[in-house]
């Protein structure tokens, strides 16, 4: 049952990135992409910068909660996994994947600190499942 709402789940995150939300592929121009780590999130901070708040309010929290189930769902799936570190390489390598797809598909850009967001939200559905499943054992 695990494995079927973590697939279900993946086809929906997959679906949100890169058809969702009202993608369109953006064939002009380089590839976009922002390498340089908290420079995408600082400006998110900028109050000063005309984005809205909502639009911050998406794109910060968004890209942490969005991931709180794998970091839930892998650890229950895999008990290879359990370990924090072994989870957050597999995400790392897995979002590495999404990001880079999202450039050259040209539907996104690549951002490291949408990594850094996603990874938090892996990292929070990881302490959420230890701290019920340990609540749980008392």
């Amino acid at each position: 049952m695990l494995l079927i709402l973590l697939i279900a789940y993946s086809a929906a995150l997959v679906y949100w990135m890169f058809i969702g939300f009202g993608r369109s592929v953006h064939t002009d121009g380089p590839f976009r992409y922002n390498l340089e780590p908290l420079r995408t999130i600082k400006l998110y901070f900028d109050l000063d910068n005309g984005v809205s708040f909502p639009r911050r309010l998406i794109n910060l929290l968004g890209n942490v909660i969005v991931f709180v189930p794998f970091g839930v769902l892998l650890p229950l799936l895999r008990k290879s996994l359990r370990s924090v570190l072994a989870l957050l390489f597999v995400s790392a390598l897995g979002i590495l994947l999404l990001e880079t797809m999202q450039m050259l598909l040209r539907v996104g850009s690549f951002d490291i600190d949408d990594l850094l967001l996603n990874l938090a939200g892996v990292l929070c559905g990881h302490i959420l499942l230890w701290s019920v499943f340990l609540k749980g054992k008392r």
